[in-house]
């Protein structure tokens, strides 16, 4: 397959010469050493503080990185994007609240948000973290009651309270199924990881008999969860539904160790990046051996398991598009790989957070640190721009 990353002319053509120089000012400035770990403490106390500072960040991270404040916001972004052969993972990326009636509204909104991607050509996924609709300690406390038969039984107002979670979940899910949009539920922190592992796949059973509804995140860099994988499918085969699934690499590593050394348990993480590399081609692999009844989103920025699984299809003379592989990157970041996906003629998309400023600050912040961490991220992305805008400049001249 001719598929190249370092096509900046496809990974850029729906940027402007002038939002080209702002993606590349952005970038540079979080390149600066000192710049993110002091801007995401900063950020949110300013927010707080009513000093005019909204609209600097509308204008540059959240520019960068959301879709917009409202789903109507969104429209333009996915309309854009379409023209591009590039589908939406749509995120309401407000950060839980506690509170049953926040619960409740949030359940609403992801309805809401389901609805529209049904009128939409180009959404075929929506994007939920069940700790928008359940209380923490409540995920914890179930956590630790081994398969809800110790512990928990002994409380009737959290069994009750974990129904409503329930409740909340299957009414989004029977919407989705009803408007055939995907519900994609995101991965949490391993201490509270296991309720939602198990009500997922009760959801896959009901919901997933014809086609994935309902997809199960996975972050493999726990050393767990290539098994956890397998295991899923032989139970998705047992139950005869389709496995949906999305491989991430993940997101609370520093969290994840710093709790294991906390509480003295061993660390649920990979013991390098190679180990979590190798696992997570692995899971790529076994997803698209067993195609036929396993859905698969591979969410990563990483090149080379992009390239792996275009090359598994090639291998396999199984088409790009194939309707159970999607590929799918944080919207503002790695363009490079969506985009000539995309032209390529892949199943890719943009996730794509919408929210009120104020409320998507906590996201943003995990992007900024992101980019900043990521492998050289940033300096990936800088690299990227200042050859695309030099390739237009010898291109004018």
């Amino acid at each position: 397959m001719n598929i190249s990353f370092d096509n900046t002319e496809n990974a850029f053509a729906y940027k402007s010469d002038k939002q080209l120089k702002k993606a590349k000012f952005l970038f540079s400035t979080m390149d600066y050493p000192l710049f993110v770990p002091i801007g995401t403490r900063l950020t949110p106390f300013l927010m707080k503080t009513g000093l005019p500072v909204h609209g600097i960040i509308r204008n540059t991270i959240f520019q960068q990185f959301v879709g917009g404040e409202t789903l109507e916001e969104t429209a333009q972004v996915c309309k854009m994007l379409d023209e591009y052969n590039v589908q939406v993972i749509l995120d309401y990326a407000v950060e839980g609240k506690d509170g049953e009636e926040n619960f409740e509204q949030s359940t609403e909104q992801f309805i809401k948000v389901i609805e529209y991607a049904a009128t939409q050509k180009n959404i075929p996924f929506i994007s939920i973290k069940l700790t928008g609709l359940a209380r923490f300690g409540l995920l914890q406390t179930l956590n630790d009651a081994p398969r809800l038969r110790s512990g928990i039984h002994d409380h009737e107002e959290e069994m009750n309270e974990w129904e409503r979670v329930k409740d909340r979940l299957y009414r989004i899910c029977e919407v989705a199924a009803d408007k055939n949009i995907g519900v994609s539920i995101d991965a949490e922190e391993s201490w509270i990881q296991d309720p939602l592992d198990r009500l997922t796949m009760e959801l896959m059973e009901v919901f997933n008999k014809e086609k994935a509804i309902v997809y199960n995140t996975i972050q493999l860099y726990r050393h767990d969860r290539l098994h956890f994988l397998k295991i899923s499918h032989q139970i998705a085969q047992q139950q005869n539904f389709i496995l949906g699934m999305k491989l991430v690499r993940g997101a609370y590593m520093e969290k994840e160790r710093a709790r294991a050394v906390q509480y003295n348990y061993p660390s649920p993480i990979q013991i390098d990046k190679a180990s979590t590399d190798k696992d997570f081609n692995a899971a790529i692999g076994f997803c698209i051996e067993n195609i036929k009844n396993i859905s698969v989103v591979i969410a990563s920025h990483n090149e080379e398991s992009n390239l792996l699984a275009v090359d598994i299809l090639d291998k396999k003379a199984l088409p790009l598009n194939h309707p159970h592989v999607h590929f799918s990157q944080l919207f503002g970041m790695s363009d490079n790989v969506t985009f000539n996906l995309a032209s390529a003629g892949c199943n890719v998309s943009k996730y794509l957070p919408f929210g009120p400023i104020r409320e998507v600050i906590p996201y943003l912040m995990r992007r900024a640190k992101e980019n900043n961490s990521i492998n050289g991220q940033t300096g990936r992305e800088l690299k990227l721009i200042r050859k695309e805008m030099k390739r237009r400049k010898t291109k004018v001249a």
